[in-house]
């Protein structure tokens, strides 16, 4: 019923063990996985990830499904699955099958991270004052957003520097992996960046689902705050170029598994009207799927 999918994307970084599930010989689920030691961690090199389901999987086989993968894992000698949860706003359908199949497991959350999502299927979105002087600067400033392939100047200029004096590190995604997703995914993976006077000072990386519209990196130079440039790309963002969309996410603003805010990152993405919607992380014990023997009635 198992095959194991090497992914090259992340190879020299991660012990791959990622799960390719068919009935007879028909793929109905996919599980992006690495390995430590005993341990199966829904893959640590991919943002979102966890158990992936074709759509007309019901419950019944869901739960068949799961408990297949944690049979497999103990003829493997794995003890543990690390598994996170797709963000409820990536799904195209209602799917909270995988939430209770973990209830039924006694998994145990580890960590809980924070999206500032915006939903624009809820009501007229509002950006706040402070965040149209900073499009009032940009103005000013003859600021200019351009779409473009140019992640090297993005990259090198703004986002690697950036990271490294603030934080001391460096992107998930080095300049040649980002190259390469997008070569693979050219409309799905795409580079907005603002410039003045033909220099760049700021952008954004979008990976773009069907619903959503994800910044996966964002980052400026020193100067954001005199000339407004992220203020003036992301009102550019929401409000014109992806507000087709169900949602735009901004992605995080987590540090220490969950348990930290960035209360300033916080607080500008919601200013821009985003709402929290949450990632949960799970830990569960592989020879628990037992429980699942007794399930039905």
């Amino acid at each position: 019923m198992f095959h194991r999918d090497f992914m090259e994307y992340h190879s020299e970084r991660f012990e791959d063990m990622s799960l390719l599930i068919f009935n007879e010989e028909k793929l109905v689920a996919l599980l992006p996985a690495n390995k430590t030691e005993t341990i199966l961690h829904s893959h640590q090199g991919l943002t979102y990830g966890g158990l992936i389901l074709t759509e007309k999987l019901k419950l019944n086989e869901t739960i068949e499904i799961f408990k297949a993968i944690l049979l497999f894992l103990e003829t493997q000698r794995f003890e543990t699955l690390n598994i996170k949860l797709l963000p409820s706003i990536y799904s195209n359908l209602p799917s909270k099958e995988i939430d209770y199949i973990l209830f039924l497991l006694n998994a145990e959350v580890t960590r809980r991270d924070v999206l500032s999502v915006i939903d624009y299927r809820a009501f007229p979105q509002s950006i706040s004052t402070i965040r149209k002087r900073g499009v009032k600067k940009a103005k000013e400033h003859q600021l200019i957003i351009k779409e473009n392939n140019d992640f090297e100047a993005f990259w090198n200029q703004v986002l690697i520097p950036n990271l490294e004096k603030r934080y001391k590190k460096q992107p998930v995604h080095t300049l040649l992996e980002i190259q390469r997703l997008h070569k693979h995914f050219p409309e799905k993976i795409r580079q907005f960046n603002v410039y003045k006077d033909d220099k760049i000072v700021g952008g954004t990386t979008i990976f773009e689902t069907k619903t959503v519209a994800h910044a996966q990196y964002i980052s400026a130079t020193e100067n954001k705050q005199e000339l407004g440039s992220l203020d003036f790309l992301f009102n550019e963002l929401t409000r014109e170029i992806f507000k087709h969309k169900a949602f735009f996410d901004f992605g995080i603003s987590n540090e220490n598994n969950g348990k930290k805010l960035n209360e300033g990152l916080l607080y500008w993405k919601e200013s821009f009207g985003a709402r929290t919607v949450t990632q949960d992380f799970y830990r569960l014990t592989v020879k628990n799927h037992k429980l699942l023997n007794t399930v039905m009635l």
